[in-house]
């Protein structure tokens, strides 16, 4: 008999996304699944239950999707979800496999609530970054999409155009645009303000990705700091001490002064957001220039962001957007999913559902397990929680 792989609809906050999209049911069904989808779950993402239907997909309950699913497929699991998402778990049942965005590194009572009731979570911000690895990474999927609505954000703000425009009534000059952090996110921000007709330079404190931020159009600032040290072994950066940021801050501060908008990107995992941009940086920024904090649901990376808010500070207006994939949830999703599935597909042998902990994917991204948290680093947290 085969599996059967379960979406349910979102019901964190203005999540407008979902897990599975119709196109990925017809794949996993060829996989040998049974499909079930929540009634509704894809609507808010342009998704009807009809296009579930026609590719092959049956649509249920709440309760028929939770009690049917051997892999259940969440765009956030209860860690991410942590008051809504609790009235899901008496319907868990042991031996599920939930696959999704979890925050666990942070959300370690909700990670011992999983481990408590024997299901397998997955979570998605584990993931490692390694090539085979490439066509499961949700978070730069969503990264990508972050960093483009960012720069449309930033300029339907700003008081200006983006593009060089000569016109009858004389020559505009084009916007200056600065993106701090030059990962996906960061680069997907330079791609698109060039696009939309902007001067962009970017920095990051990583300087190995000079060439990347070149590649696509971009000035490299450099900055006279000592950041030898800022990448781990993962490819994302690394928390830096304060005396680094403080001289960081004092440089950065002199290229803004030049800047009509900045898209801020720094992130480390599980840890709040470093402060780039401080009040008083803020103040020396042009009247009417624009921050854009893409990192502020972590704190933010400039002092005076607030999730969720609009700051308006020394006429600098500071965009504080949390979510943003839930914005262009559509594409936000079709991306996800495709993720999720190939996860999915590692989870399959000989048309089997199987948990196999000799496979790197797995065993990195696996956080509990047989009633247990097993994933080192969460176990570790969660341990020193338990006995602070």
């Amino acid at each position: 008999m085969p599996g059967t792989l379960g979406t349910l609809r979102e019901t964190y906050p203005h999540e407008r996304r979902v897990a599975l999209v119709p196109r990925q049911c017809e794949t996993l069904k060829k996989a040998g699944l049974e499909v079930i989808v929540e009634q509704s779950a894809g609507i808010a993402a342009g998704f009807p239950d009809e296009m579930y239907v026609a590719r092959g997909a049956r649509i249920g309950s709440r309760e028929d999707v939770l009690r049917a699913a051997d892999i259940l497929a969440q765009v956030r699991c209860l860690g991410a979800n942590p008051e809504a998402g609790q009235a899901d778990i008496p319907l868990l049942r042991p031996g599920q496999i939930l696959i999704g965005f979890g925050e666990p590194l942070t959300a370690l009572q909700e990670c011992s609530q999983l481990a408590t009731a024997g299901v397998s979570l997955l979570a998605l911000e584990l993931i490692p970054r390694i090539t085979r690895a490439q066509s499961m990474d949700a978070l730069s999927s969503m990264a990508t999409i972050a960093g483009y609505r960012a720069v449309l954000m930033g300029a339907s703000q700003l008081p200006k155009m983006f593009p060089l425009l000569m016109t009858a009534a004389g020559t505009l000059t084009p916007a200056k645009v600065f993106v701090l952090g030059a990962g996906v996110a960061g680069l997907q921000a330079i791609a698109t303000a060039r696009r939309l007709g902007a001067v962009v330079c970017a920095y990051d404190v990583r300087p190995a990705v000079k060439e990347q931020v070149e590649s696509v159009g971009a000035k490299f600032v450099m900055l006279d700091v000592d950041a030898k040290a800022s990448e781990d072994k993962g490819g994302y950066a690394k928390a830096m001490d304060e005396e680094f940021y403080r001289r960081q801050r004092e440089l950065l501060t002199e290229v803004l002064r030049e800047q009509d908008v900045v898209i801020t990107t720094a992130a480390v995992p599980g840890r709040k957001s470093p402060i780039l941009i401080t009040a008083e940086m803020v103040s020396a920024m042009p009247p009417g220039s624009v921050i854009v904090d893409i990192a502020a649901e972590r704190g933010g990376n400039c002092e005076l962001t607030k999730p969720g808010e609009t700051v308006v500070r020394n006429e600098v207006t500071i965009l504080g957007p949390v979510n943003l994939p839930s914005m262009v949830p559509h594409h936000a999703s079709q991306m996800l999913s495709a993720n999720i599935a190939a996860v999915v597909k590692l989870l399959l042998k000989d048309g089997k559902i199987a948990v196999n902990l000799e496979d790197e994917i797995i065993r990195e991204s696996l956080v509990t397990h047989n009633g247990k948290i097993i994933h080192p680093r969460v176990a570790e947290l969660a341990g020193s929680t338990a006995h602070a």
